[in-house]
């Protein structure tokens, strides 16, 4: 070896590493969230606890440490033809809401476990991606849908002008539900047939959580997943931020929208 090499390699060798602090910091905000946060959330998280980072250097960093985000999956189609009234899409993909409880979405997921499924409903709110209603039950049955429905009900008293998107979905085309939404003043809306992207707020949410939370055990009953299922979505409401609202949760962006408001 020459003896600038080695000397170049002595003296690399005695130094400190100037990113180990932002090292330690990635790691613990990467544990902390279980995996789910990729380089730009955590950039975000560490500049919120006061250390100035690029997002360059985290991504980088967490090359270096192995440090991955996951991925997502394909979702559960409950279309089954028309067996009702098909609404207009009256959201026509336009996701963006000035507040609260003005455009809600909805939709059914379907997970498989150890020869089981289990099925989530639950109901977003686009201003700001709360999960504000959801039901978890064994079947894909009607009931699921009625009691999500009924459980967001209260919070949409006093709202004017309501919308609540869907695909075209069986449970969604039935009379009941329909009736329902009509008795509340909430119009219905529903995506084209088979265009899940006008739905990609929800569809979002549940690649989200399957790749956050489902593909990072292997499950012998849908008991534990239900009740990891419900654990999460208080975490995603309460703690998971998002960079689309200004580094905060869903109930943080509500909170600040409500207090701004008032």
């Amino acid at each position: 070896m020459a003896r600038s090499t080695f000397y170049y390699y002595s003296k690399k060798a005695g130094q400190c590493d100037k990113y180990e602090q932002a090292k330690v910091q990635i790691n613990k905000v990467y544990q902390v969230h279980k995996g789910r946060f990729g380089y730009r959330r955590i950039t975000l998280q560490l500049k919120q606890d006061g250390m100035l980072i690029n997002h360059k250097t985290v991504f980088r960093l967490m090359g270096e440490m192995r440090l991955k985000s996951l991925v997502r999956i394909k979702k559960y189609r409950s279309y089954r033809g028309k067996v009702g009234k098909i609404a207009p899409n009256i959201l026509n993909r336009n996701f963006k809401a000035d507040r609260p409880t003005q455009k809600w979405a909805t939709d059914v997921t379907e997970f498989k476990v150890k020869g089981n499924k289990l099925y989530l409903s639950p109901i977003i709110d686009l201003f700001n991606q709360e999960i504000i209603s959801y039901e978890l039950s064994d079947r894909p049955v009607f009931r699921g849908v009625m009691n999500m429905l009924k459980k967001a009900l209260p919070q949409a008293k006093g709202s004017a002008q309501l919308i609540l998107h869907s695909d075209q979905g069986w449970q969604y085309q039935m009379e009941k539900y329909q009736q329902l939404l009509k008795t509340h003043g909430i119009t219905q809306s529903m995506s084209r047939k088979g265009n899940c992207l006008d739905n990609a707020i929800i569809e979002n949410f549940f690649g989200t959580l399957k790749s956050e939370l489902f593909y990072l055990t292997e499950y012998q009953s849908t008991d534990q997943l239900k009740k990891d299922i419900e654990e999460y979505i208080g975490y995603y409401n309460k703690k998971r931020i998002k960079l689309n609202l200004n580094g905060m949760s869903p109930t943080e962006y509500r909170a600040h929208y409500n207090k701004s408001n008032n």
